[in-house]
């Protein structure tokens, strides 16, 4: 394609001269302009540019987003036949850059140069810090209600997160899910969506009982896929976990049945 782009330089970011570019490519510049002035995403200038007979005259230029989406609607047929491989091979390759940018969160140019490739992952490890310190601001602001215990063991992880390490977080403070429990017990979706309220009111009983009436407090875990308010526990209340099962499932769902995840 750039063969047939003309460009200036506006604020030190280039920008398409319309008229001879789109002309060199077979095509009616004044239809394209008119085109353009209905569309919400064009932005378009008059732009002083020298010619090539060296006289100074005011043109249309585009910005490289507006001659993006421009470049990705013209009709591949009425272009001419010198540039319509380079309008198909950029409207395909076009189309699946914004497919993954959509659906897998970005895309990235097989001809991408090293120093390219370096900007993106700088960009990336940013976005993921911001991401992290985002998230860190979000548990310090959340009330009371919400266990302590939880809160740092998350503002933990997201430090490490943001500063790309693993969290060192003691075995006794990681969080312990009614629904993480009853996935080690072989238990498939069904039965866990049957048993959770059931298992996760005895585990509650049990605390309390074991810690003189307190309630465990709530935070936040994955339950189906989805991130859900639950009560909060640690690895540290196990043997709570590990005493409800044995007295009140462990002979409806046997340990031969979890050897494998089916059935004995």
């Amino acid at each position: 394609m750039n063969g047939f782009i003309e460009t200036a330089l506006i604020d030190e970011e280039p920008h398409v001269v319309i008229r001879p570019t789109l002309e060199a490519m077979g095509l009616d510049a004044d239809s394209q302009l008119k085109k353009l002035k209905r569309k919400s995403w064009a932005t378009t200038a008059m732009t002083t540019v020298v010619a090539e007979d060296g006289k100074a005259r005011d043109m249309t230029t585009v910005n490289l987003d507006t001659w993006s989406m421009l470049l990705a609607n013209i009709d591949e047929h009425r272009v001419s036949e010198s540039a319509r491989p380079l309008v198909i091979g950029y409207q395909q390759k076009s189309a699946r850059a914004l497919r993954e940018f959509w659906t897998e969160g970005g895309a990235i140019n097989p001809a991408a140069s090293d120093d390219q490739l370096d900007t993106l992952q700088q960009q990336i490890e940013e976005r993921r810090m911001r991401r992290a310190l985002g998230l860190i601001q979000i548990v310090a602001a959340m009330d009371d209600t919400v266990d302590p215990r939880w809160k740092r063991t998350r503002q933990l992880h997201h430090y490490a997160e943001a500063a790309g390490e693993v969290a060192e977080i003691a075995p006794e403070d990681r969080a312990l899910l009614v629904e993480t429990y009853l996935n080690d017990q072989g238990l498939s979706k069904a039965e866990r969506k049957s048993v959770r309220s059931s298992f996760g009111r005895r585990v509650s009983l049990a605390f309390q009982m074991t810690h003189d009436g307190q309630k465990p407090k709530d935070s936040f875990g994955l339950v189906d896929g989805r991130e859900r308010a639950v009560k909060s526990y640690t690895e540290a209340d196990r043997p709570l976990f590990d005493k409800v099962w044995a007295e009140f499932y462990a002979d409806r769902y046997p340990a031969q049945r979890r050897l494998d995840g089916g059935a004995a």
